[in-house]
This record gives C-alpha cells, sequence and structure tokens, in this order.
C-alpha cells in the first residue's frame, strides 16, 4: 500500500511538470463524475417516492435531476479520459527516456555485468507500458472511486448507522487484494530469467539471419524444446503466485458480499416495519450495487497502481545502481582537459581487472607503453582479455588495480565524455542502425551527421562506398525492415557502414579497431587494414593518435607497429612482427599455424 501511495504522488508530481492545466481539468471532471452517480441514485430514490405520492411537480424535477446527473457521469468521464490519455503517453515516453539514459548515460559498462540488473530490465521491457495511459486511468479512477464511496457512506448514513458498515466491508477486500499483487509482483520477479532466456530463444529462432544454421543443424525442436521448457518454468512459479493471490482476493470479496447481503436485509426489514420509504429502498439497493462496482473496481484500480508502483520502483533501484564514477563527479573546472595531441603515449601501469568484485580477474599485471602515433595490435585467443584492454582505455571500465596514464595524466581524472570525443571505433558486435544511410554513418561525428562530404569522405577512408552501390537512393536510403520500403544489407554491409561511421570523426586520439572486420575475408580485410594503416600515419602527424587493433589475423597484425600477445589475462609478449617471430614462442607459433592453413 505505501508502494501504491508514493506512486501516486510520483504520477502526480511527473503529470504537474507535463500540464498542469490538463492535470487539473482531468482530476476536476473525473471526481465530477464519481460525485454525480451516487447523487443519481439519491435523485432516482426521490423521483419514486414523489411518484408513489403522486406528486407530479416534483417528481419531475427529481426525474431531471436525475437525468442531468448521469449524463454529466458520462460526458464529464469522457472528457477527463481525453486530456489524462495524452498526459499518460507523455509520461511513457518520459519514463521511456529515462531507462534509455539510465542504460546508456552511465559513464561504465559495470551494471551490464549483473544478473539482477538484466532481470529488472527484463521485467521493465514488459511492464513500463503500465506508466502510460493506465497509470492515469488507474489513479484518477482511484481518486474518483474513493470519493464516490464516502458520498455512498453518507447517504447510507442518513438511513441507518449500520449502513456504514457496507462500504468498511471493503477493507478487507482492498487490503487482501493488495497482499495479492505483491505476491504476483514477486512471482514476475521470480520468472524473470527463465522467462528472458525464452525470450531469447524466440529472437533467436524467428531471425532471419539464424535460419539458415538452424536448418542445417537441426535445431529446430531443440529450440522449441529449450522454450517450452524455460516458459513452463516460469509458468509454474506464476502460476503458484496467482493461485496465492486468488485466494485472497476470493476471502476479501466474500467478506463484501456478507456486508452487501446484510445492508440490504436491515433496509428491507427496516422498511417491512414500516421505516423508511419505498424510495429509500430504492436508494441502498442502487447504492448497494454501486458500492458492489466500486468495491471491485476498487481491488483492481490498487493492483494496478501496485504494478505501476513497482515499475517506478524499478526505475528508482536502476538509479541507485548507476551511480556515476568518483571523477565524474568532480566539477567541470577541476578536470584535467583531454589533450589535443598525445605526445608521449598512454601507459598502463601494473593494470588488473576482474569484471565482477569476487569473480577472476580479466587482466591481471599489465604493464605497457603504447608510444604515441604507433599501430598496436593485441593478438590472443578468445577470452584472452583483448577486448577488455580496449573497454579499459575507452573509460567502459575503471582499473581494479593500478592506473593508466595519458602522457603522465591519471585516466581516470579526465572526463569521460570529454576523452571518448577523442575516441573512433568500429566493434565486433556493430550496432545496426535502422536510419536513412547518411544518418547511419554519420551519428559517428553528430555536429556533421548530415554532411554528405563528411559522410563520404569517412566511407572511403574505410574504403566501405561500394555499399552505396546497392541502395536505390543512394546516402538517401532507409536502412531496415522495419520500414516497408527500408533496404536490408547483408551483415557484411551493415558491418561496412559501422566502419564507415568510425572513420567519422578526423582527428581522434584513439582509433579503436576492435574486430572490425570479422565478416569481411581475408583479402578485403587486408586491403581495408592497408587503408587503415595509410589513415594512421596521417594521425599520427597531426595528432599523436594511437590505433589499437584486435584482430585473429596475424597477416593483418604483421604490419602493426607493436604487437601484444595477450595470454590469461597476462601481455605474454610485445614487440614487432620481425622481433616476434625472431624470438619464436607463442606468436611465431601461431602465426605459422595460421600462414599454414591459408596455403
Amino acid at each position: 500500500m505505501k508502494e501504491a501511495i508514493l506512486a501516486c504522488r510520483e504520477l502526480l508530481a511527473l503529470c504537474w511538470r507535463q500540464s498542469a492545466g490538463k492535470l487539473v481539468a482531468s482530476v476536476v471532471l473525473k471526481l465530477g463524475a464519481a460525485a454525480a452517480l451516487p447523487l443519481s441514485a439519491a435523485g432516482l430514490g426521490a423521483l419514486t417516492d414523489a411518484a408513489l405520492a403522486g406528486d407530479s411537480s416534483r417528481a419531475a424535477i427529481a426525474g431531471a435531476v436525475t437525468a442531468c446527473l448521469v449524463i454529466a457521469a458520462i460526458t464529464m468521464a469522457h472528457f477527463a479520459h481525453v486530456f489524462y490519455f495524452e498526459l499518460g503517453e507523455v509520461n511513457l515516453l518520459t519514463k521511456e527516456r529515462q531507462l534509455i539514459e539510465l542504460a546508456n548515460g552511465s559513464v561504465g559498462l559495470n551494471h551490464h555485468e549483473r544478473p539482477e540488473y538484466a532481470d529488472k530490465m527484463q521485467v521493465l521491457r514488459q511492464e513500463v507500458e503500465r506508466v502510460g495511459y493506465a497509470s492515469m486511468e488507474a489513479l484518477l479512477s482511484a481518486a474518483s472511486t474513493a470519493l464516490s464511496l464516502i458520498i455512498t457512506g453518507v447517504l447510507l448514513a442518513r438511513l441507518d448507522l449500520l449502513l456504514l458498515m457496507l462500504p468498511l466491508t471493503a477493507l478487507p477486500a482492498v487490503y487482501l487484494g493488495g497482499r495479492a499483487q505483491a505476491l504476483q509482483a514477486a512471482g514476475r520477479e521470480a520468472a524473470a530469467e527463465p522467462t528472458r532466456r525464452a525470450r531469447h530463444l524466440f529472437s533467436v529462432a524467428t531471425e532471419a539471419g539464424t535460419a539458415k544454421e538452424i536448418r542445417t543443424a537441426g535445431l529446430a525442436n531443440e529450440l522449441t524444446f529449450r522454450h517450452r521448457t524455460l516458459f513452463e518454468s516460469a509458468t509454474r512459479v506464476m502460476w503458484a503466485a496467482e493461485v496465492k493471490a486468488a485466494r485472497l482476493r476470493i476471502l476479501g470479496q466474500l467478506c463484501f458480499a456478507f456486508g452487501y447481503v446484510s445492508a440490504i436485509l436491515i433496509v428491507v426489514s427496516a422498511a417491512a416495519a414500516g421505516g423508511p420509504s419505498v424510495g429509500d429502498v430504492i436508494l441502498v439497493l442502487s447504492v448497494a450495487a454501486l458500492a458492489n462496482y466500486q468495491v471491485t473496481a476498487a481491488v483492481a484500480l490498487l493492483q494496478d497502481l501496485q504494478r505501476v508502483a513497482r515499475v517506478l520502483a524499478d526505475v528508482r533501484w536502476l538509479e541507485h545502481l548507476i551511480a556515476p564514477l568518483p571523477a565524474a563527479a568532480l566539477p567541470a573546472g577541476e578536470r584535467p582537459a583531454a589533450p589535443q595531441r598525445i605526445n608521449h603515449g598512454i601507459r598502463l601501469r601494473d593494470v588488473s581487472f576482474a569484471y565482477l568484485q569476487t569473480g577472476p580477474p580479466a587482466l591481471e599485471g599489465v604493464d605497457i607503453l603504447l608510444p604515441a602515433g604507433s599501430t598496436v595490435a593485441v593478438v590472443g585467443e578468445n577470452g584472452a582479455g583483448k577486448s577488455t584492454i580496449v573497454k579499459l582505455l575507452c573509460r567502459f571500465y575503471e582499473p581494479t588495480e593500478g592506473v593508466i596514464e595519458v602522457d603522465g595524466t591519471d585516466l581516470a581524472s579526465l572526463s569521460p565524455p570529454e576523452w571518448r570525443r577523442r575516441i573512433a571505433g568500429a566493434f565486433q558486435d556493430f550496432v545496426r542502425f535502422e536510419f536513412i544511410a547518411r544518418e547511419s554513418v554519420g551519428v559517428g561525428d553528430l555536429p556533421r551527421v548530415g554532411s554528405d562530404d563528411a559522410v563520404l569522405g569517412a566511407l572511403r577512408r574505410a574504403r566501405s562506398e561500394s555499399v552505396l552501390n546497392r541502395l536505390e537512393h543512394g546516402l538517401g536510403t532507409q536502412l531496415g525492415k522495419s520500414y516497408a520500403d527500408g533496404a536490408e544489407l547483408s551483415r557484411g554491409q551493415w558491418q561496412k557502414l559501422a566502419l564507415g561511421r568510425a572513420m567519422m570523426r578526423e582527428d581522434p586520439l584513439l582509433l579503436i579497431l576492435d574486430e572490425p572486420t570479422a565478416d569481411l575475408d581475408a583479402e578485403s580485410e587486408h586491403l581495408l587494414f592497408e587503408r587503415y594503416a595509410a589513415n594512421a600515419r596521417r594521425l599520427a602527424e597531426t595528432s599523436g593518435t594511437i590505433t589499437i587493433l584486435v584482430s585473429h589475423r596475424f597477416s593483418t597484425v604483421r604490419m602493426a607497429d607493436l604487437i601484444l600477445v595477450v595470454v590469461d589475462g597476462r601481455v605474454a609478449d610485445s614487440g614487432s612482427h620481425e622481433e616476434l617471430m625472431e624470438r619464436g614462442g607463442l606468436y611465431a607459433d601461431l602465426y605459422g599455424l595460421q600462414q599454414r592453413s591459408y596455403q
């Protein structure tokens, strides 16, 4: 119940910021409609008494008033809907935008490694829409139901104070309904992990890109079986919660049913003894029926509000989880500015890192200098720690131990956004931006996102301009299956656009190429990196740019000035291609093995 009250306060504050006028109009109209319904029952009772007494004038007035109240209830509720529907939609957009900012606006990526974060996000993806129109419907309906119950209580108290027990018998139903909703929420949380895994399998099984492998390997039945098993697991958890919740709700409704029947018996017995008039009996019957509806609605509304409250509580949980790094909290004037060029290099001093505090180290004791203006290749087996080095250089994570220095300045003391503005990168897990082709590349340097010259130049530097030959409208072509007329590209073509995006910034201090050509053949990759090497030499002269290349193909990395051989989180060896080949060791063995495989 406390969470529901907090949710009401947060929703009202959010609506007030969006449009105070629309909020006030919604509240006035909704409350007016709520007051009109029970008052129309009183009018119906007066109409009955006047008709039985043969007082046509009073009956006409009572009938007119009753009709006006009914019309007012319907009309005011309709116009209230017009106002709060828009407020709800704006609230939803606001919360969705907040979730995007929370997921992507943090300094680092630490929260993405936490399973509880993934579970919360899974629930939020399913439930965040409740913050929209449905939340406003629940909030205003709850307020109007409360007002209607108060008026109902006053009307009943006029006849017999015992009838006040009727609204009170709704309290167990409301309380037990809240407990039931809490059980359901706990069930959804417990079922989040198997549900998330089942949805992943559904996504894998229904995407066009996976269809060939699934058919070749005959995986359809296996994926179906695993999907069914996971959903059955989630369903068992949810069903157990639903059964317990249903028992509580039935118990609450039985309490109200007892009060409802007792109220009718009281007034009918009194009328038979010559007490209340027939109109009073009609009033009680009408109001009791209305009270029954109100209680049912109140229980349902409380459930809705508690689900909304859960969504808002999860968003607050995310806000507390995704805290800024200490350096980001420094005033802008106290942070060293990102350098205009690198003169000496980037030094990793005894750097260690673990993704989870209790997990094994992904890097351990890395101590190496990346000279200014150099092209540095990082090689090693999968999971050796190559991409972890890249992530630390981009400040996606902070070292667990040690320090990273840029020309002697601690990288952790620089503003992360300022540092990243001097980074250009292409990654193996690139994004498929379903934008206009110009924008899909241009977002690599937002100030020039609409510049054809800048985009074409970036595509040329990335040796990716050939993609435009397949696009009907060139840079103006809409990309992606999300649009009816969108052009669908192969994975290799999407990757070429991502490479062009990485080339949009013309003077970065750090150029990251983390397995960016995994979908290209060896010859295309080699030609591409020759272009990159020439570009790296140009950047080295102007900005002292360091180019970091992560690749499994040794024929490509041999052109690097410095090669780091990473094994089990440590830099096992380093040097130029010639130096490493002369020393023998792991690099020479892997290079020779790969060379023989191409022969």
